[in-house]
C-alpha cells in the first residue's frame, strides 16, 4: 500500500527531523522505496542527508510554486531513498502562496502521480502550523508524531490533535494518525512518568518502540549521515530499524 506520511509536531526540538531522516533510511534499508520531502525552510533534513544546500539548482520550493517538475529537483541519496531538498528560499513560500488559489492543496496535486512511484512518501514538516504544514497534512494519508519525554509533551500533542481534527473537517477527511513515537528517552523518573501519562491518554496511538537519547544520533547529521551509517550497531540505530518495522506492519488509526 502506498502511503504518504507527514511527520509533524507543532513543538520544536522533539526529534522530528531526526526521525524523518532515520525512519526514511530504515524503510529504505528494509527494501521499501522512499521519497523524503524536506518541507522545513531550515533544510535540516537536506543537510542531514549530506546534501550541500549551496549546490542546489532546484528545490522543493521551486517545485511547489510551479517553477520546475518534481523530477528536476529530487535527488537520489542511495538505494531506495530519494530526497526532495529544501533551503531557506522555502521560507518565502508562506507569503507567495497567499496569491494562489486552493493553496492548501498544492502538495496534494504535486504528489497526485508521483506518490505511486514510492512505497512511502515522508514529509518533514516545519515546527509550526503554517501553509507548508497545512499542505503536508492535506496531502498526507496519515501523521506520525514524534514527542520528547518531557513535561509539556502532552500539551503539544493535544494541540496537534486539535489541528488534525480541523484539517479532517475542512481539507482532508481521510487523514489518519500513523502513530506517536517517544524520542530522546532516558531512564529518569520524569521520562517514565511522561510516557505513562501520554499512554494513558493516547494508548492505541503510541508505538512500542522508544528512541533513546544518544550522542551518536545527535551528531550524525553534522556528518551528513544517518544513524545507520554513523553508528549502525548502536541502540538508536536498532530502535529506528524497529520503528520502521512497526510502521510497515501497523495499520494507521482513524481519528474520531
Amino acid at each position: 500500500m502506498k502511503r504518504v506520511i507527514a511527520i509533524a509536531n507543532q513543538k520544536g526540538g522533539v526529534g522530528k527531523t531526526t526521525t524523518a531522516i532515520n525512519l526514511a533510511a530504515c524503510l529504505a534499508q528494509a527494501g521499501k522505496s522512499v521519497l523524503l520531502i524536506d518541507s522545513d525552510p531550515q533544510g535540516n533534513a537536506t543537510s542531514g542527508l549530506g546534501v550541500d544546500k549551496q549546490t542546489l539548482t532546484h528545490t522543493f520550493y521551486d517545485t511547489l510554486i510551479g517553477n520546475c517538475y518534481i523530477e528536476q529537483s529530487q535527488i537520489k541519496i542511495r538505494d531506495n531513498l530519494t530526497l526532495l531538498p529544501s533551503d531557506i528560499n522555502l521560507s518565502g513560500a508562506e507569503i507567495e502562496l497567499v496569491a494562489y488559489e486552493h493553496r492548501e492543496f498544492l502538495l496534494q496535486v504535486l504528489l497526485k502521480n508521483t506518490k505511486f512511484l514510492y512505497d512511502y512518501v515522508l514529509i518533514d514538516c516545519p515546527p509550526a502550523l503554517n501553509m507548508l504544514t497545512l499542505n503536508a497534512l492535506t496531502a498526507a494519508d496519515s501523521v506520525l508524531v514524534p514527542i520528547q519525554s518531557e513535561y509539556f509533551a502532552l500539551e503539544g500533542v493535544s494541540q496537534l490533535m486539535h489541528t488534525i481534527d480541523l484539517v479532517r473537517a475542512r481539507l482532508n477527511k481521510h487523514l489518519q494518525i500513523e502513530g506517536v513515537v517517544f524520542t530522546m528517552t532516558d531512564s529518569t523518573n520524569l521520562s517514565r512518568d511522561v510516557q505513562t501519562e501520554v499512554k494513558t491518554h493516547l494508548g492505541s496511538y503510541v508505538y512500542q518502540t522508544n528512541i533513546p537519547r544518544a550522542v551518536k544520533l545527535a551528531e550524525a547529521p553534522s556528518h551528513g549521515k544517518t544513524i545507520l551509517e554513523h553508528d549502525p550497531l548502536s541502540k538508536a540505530a536498532i530502535a529506528y530499524q524497529t520503528l520502521a518495522q512497526e510502521v510497515i506492519n501497523k495499520k494507521p488509526i482513524t481519528t474520531k
